[in-house]
């Protein structure tokens, strides 16, 4: 299937590795444009080779690489100066530490909410009145499946996250965003393959003297598909909310985790 996307210019965060990654790379694929930010130079362009190199990659795609932090406002400023008029945008931070509520000060606080709920918000700002000038837009932020099931021990995520969603859903709704084709969905990643996920069993490894291996196995078995997703997968999902066949798909929080949610809703 075509997904109507070749030629768009697509930004998308926190993307030399990770679900961030498949995401550029999936655009790419359907012959968005796509500019990569990340902090870590090094890796970005390493991404960024690898993608241009990408078999299936349609001729003329552009990929870019901005090095930058995007919880920063003059990151921001860099990713946006790297084409002013972006039809897809995809926000994307790495998430607060986990913890024990009670060792967290203002500071890790303010941390969580200007990483995982303002700047997506500056982002969306920043690039959401333009897209509906221009009759097209897609948005779509990656969060966590904390968000519908929250985490003790990721307190920081689970608040900064869920008010960002908050914020979506009323935004996603308003009549001047959705009737000029611009949608806003988010992304509820649960156990992915990705370096996010093998920090989190490396710091049980280190509570519990158990075995990578035997945390691994043990993170599988909560997952009835009984494996960690990849971020191809992860990727695809993103294209699909970015196509032109998602104009109707708005204002929602697309859960992807193998079936662990257990409610019914």
């Amino acid at each position: 299937m075509d997904y109507g996307i070749k030629g768009r210019w697509a930004l998308v965060c926190g993307a030399s590795k990770g679900l961030g990654f498949g995401c550029a790379r999936a655009l790419a694929l359907e012959g968005a444009h796509v500019v990569l930010v990340a902090r870590g130079a090094e890796a970005l362009a390493q991404a960024v080779e690898r993608l241009k190199a990408e078999p299936g990659l349609p001729a003329g795609t552009q990929v870019l690489g901005v090095a930058a932090d995007i919880t920063q406002p003059e990151g921001r400023a860099a990713a946006l100066a790297a084409q002013p008029a972006y039809d897809i945008v995809v926000t994307n931070a790495g998430g607060p530490p986990p913890g024990d509520f009670r060792e967290w000060d203002r500071d890790a606080w303010i941390k969580a909410l200007e990483a995982n709920m303002l700047t997506p918000i500056e982002l969306i700002k920043a690039t959401v009145d333009g897209m509906a000038a221009r009759g097209f837009g897609r948005i779509v932020n990656i969060t966590s499946s904390a968000v519908k099931a929250p985490i003790d021990i990721l307190g920081l995520s689970n608040g900064a996250r869920t008010g960002l969603t908050g914020f979506v859903a009323g935004l996603a709704r308003s009549e001047r965003i959705a009737s000029a084709n611009v949608t806003i969905n988010n992304l509820l990643p649960g156990a992915f393959d990705t370096d996010r996920l093998r920090a989190t069993m490396e710091g049980t490894v280190k509570k519990t003297g158990q075995t990578l291996d035997a945390v691994a196995e043990a993170r599988r078995k909560t997952v009835p598909s009984r494996r960690f997703g990849t971020p191809d997968e992860f990727g695809a999902a993103c294209a699909y909310l970015c196509s032109a066949q998602a104009g109707y798909v708005t204002g929602q929080n697309f859960l992807i985790d193998g079936g662990a949610y257990p409610g019914t809703f």
